[in-house]
């Protein structure tokens, strides 16, 4: 077994719940996580065996302009590595975490490995800020296995960056045993009535996100039949759809839950998930969704496309193009048929191909690479493209 140390952003975000989620089954396997971050990861929870939190502390200097947490977090992996003798550094998101992870290697040694993991602004945006571009270059350059969460990702890394390193292709992925249960009738009580459909949406509110597509897409899907939506996380942009719901006359219509961790019971009780993202590099939320049964309608940006199944587990649209994704939307909530067709199709994608053993497998072969650890098996395909490498 292996001492794995991860670092990664432990508030709400895809990255964030990738690092917990895989954090907790690697130590259901045996091995040693050791979280090393500003604070507890919200998806950790309760306690886990095998899996410890080491709390990265910025010192308050006056000549520091600002708290110098890159540094402060470079210093922490070292002294976790050299105490509690790590194996390597699985770092999640480029910046920081990435260039940290090297530096700590330079202050513990070549002995100890570091896996990074790009999960998508890391590189479709910061990747594109010339002064941070040699910098990210510089970490994937000097990581000794490199992975992507999905194909868009990865050939968008080597067109910014010109990254001549080999990169794996590992998918994000579920634990479907977590999404097998109906929804809760009560608690979907409390948001529809029988005869209402529940729509929801999950993100961190960000620009990328386009909340405003996704209250033009609910008001339009209102408009047709009986409708509520769930908002679920925060984010800069939440006051704007909070202030075009009340504009649209729509504040009865919508729930505002912010943060929540048990988005399995949430999800459930839902009937379809909006997701009209300007760029989404692989979508969580949309895999989440669907190990719940509950279809996608969405954009075809990004990586959403090696997600959700178009026609089978859900309908994409162009990005901005909300009146036919509330067409889409409508065509799936007033043909019980075609809904069902589209859940079962939902849930069984993402057992097949997301599933959360096959993935974790995926990472412990790349575990077993980088350290020369003898590897159990061969690699378990977890979806089309398995073990995909450019470079």
């Amino acid at each position: 077994m292996l001492k794995i140390g991860i670092a990664c952003y432990p508030t709400l975000g895809g990255s964030g719940v990738v690092a917990t989620e895989l954090g907790k089954l690697l130590a259901e396997r045996g091995h040693q996580i050791h979280f090393i971050t500003e604070s507890v990861p919200f998806r950790l929870g309760k306690f886990h065996k095998n899996i410890f939190f080491h709390e990265v502390e910025v010192i308050d200097y006056h000549v520091f302009r600002y708290p110098p947490y890159d540094l402060a977090l470079a210093n922490k992996l070292a002294q976790v590595a050299k105490l509690e003798e790590l194996d390597l550094l699985h770092v999640h998101y480029a910046v920081p975490h990435a260039i940290c992870a090297y530096l700590a290697k330079q202050m513990v040694g070549g002995h100890l490995k570091v896996v990074t993991t790009l999960h998508g602004t890391d590189i479709t945006i910061l990747g594109n800020d010339p002064s941070l571009r040699d910098l990210i270059r510089l970490a994937i350059h000097q990581s000794d296995a490199v992975t992507a969460v999905s194909k868009d990702l990865l050939l968008e890394t080597i067109a910014v960056l010109g990254v001549e390193k080999p990169i794996d292709l590992v998918y994000n992925f579920v634990d479907p045993d977590g999404y097998r249960e109906s929804g809760c009738p009560v608690l979907r009580s409390h948001y529809a009535a029988p005869d209402e459909k529940l729509l929801i949406h999950m993100s961190n509110f960000r620009p990328v996100k386009r909340v405003l597509d996704v209250v033009d897409i609910f008001a339009r899907v209102h408009a047709e039949m009986p409708a509520k939506l769930m908002f679920v996380g925060e984010g800069p942009d939440l006051a704007k759809a909070s202030a075009r719901v009340h504009e649209l006359g729509l504040h009865d219509r919508v729930f505002f839950l912010g943060k929540q961790e048990n988005v399995s019971d949430i999800l459930r009780i839902a009937d379809l998930m909006l997701l009209p993202s300007e760029k989404e590099s692989f979508g969580l939320v949309a895999l989440e969704a669907m190990a719940a049964g509950v279809p996608t309608i969405g954009s075809d940006a990004g990586g959403i496309p090696e997600v959700v199944a178009n026609g089978e587990t859900g309908f994409l649209a162009p990005v901005g193009h909300t009146r036919q994704m509330a067409e889409y939307a409508l065509a799936l909530l007033q043909s019980p048929a075609l809904y069902s067709r589209h859940s079962e199709a939902a849930a069984d994608r993402a057992r097949r191909l997301f599933s959360a053993d096959a993935i974790v497998q995926q990472y412990e072969d790349i575990y077993y690479r980088v350290t020369g650890a003898s590897r159990r098996s061969e690699p378990a395909c977890a979806a089309d493209g398995c073990n995909y490498k450019i470079g």
